[in-house]
């Protein structure tokens, strides 16, 4: 798996340098791509588990660095699942299947149970 690289937490949400006097099609092209980062995601489950607790930007790019790698886990295990079963589409099964192998005991029965949660709450609010 490549590494990748994650922007400290403290220069995730600032505001790109100033653009003034710079013609609209120059912006786009001298502007740096945003990373996309699990930082203030990762920064408001720390505020809900311990209000009073801060985070280093190295703290928290090794946490980024630890999400996107059980993102890519699940992801690819799922597409396997998905593949072996001839579907061209990943649903909440095989994305609860592959929690259930990757994750060990406790850990994938609670995250399981988050997952459906997220689901039953997602699916009544489309309704």
């Amino acid at each position: 798996m490549a590494a990748r690289s994650v922007k400290p937490a403290s220069t995730a949400s600032k505001a790109p340098a100033s653009t003034a006097g710079k013609a609209p099609d120059q912006e786009t092209a001298t502007r740096r791509p945003e990373r996309e980062t699990y930082s203030s995601y990762i920064y408001k489950v720390l505020r809900q588990v311990h209000p009073d607790t801060g985070i280093s930007n190295k703290a928290m790019a090794i946490l980024n660095s630890f999400v996107n790698d059980i993102f890519e886990r699940i992801a690819t295990e799922a597409s396997k699942l998905a593949t072996y079963s001839k579907k061209s589409t990943i649903s909440s099964r095989e994305i609860q299947t592959s929690v259930r192998l990757i994750l060990p005991g406790e850990l994938a029965k609670h995250a399981i149970s988050e997952g459906t949660k997220s689901v039953t709450k997602f699916s009544a609010g489309a309704k």
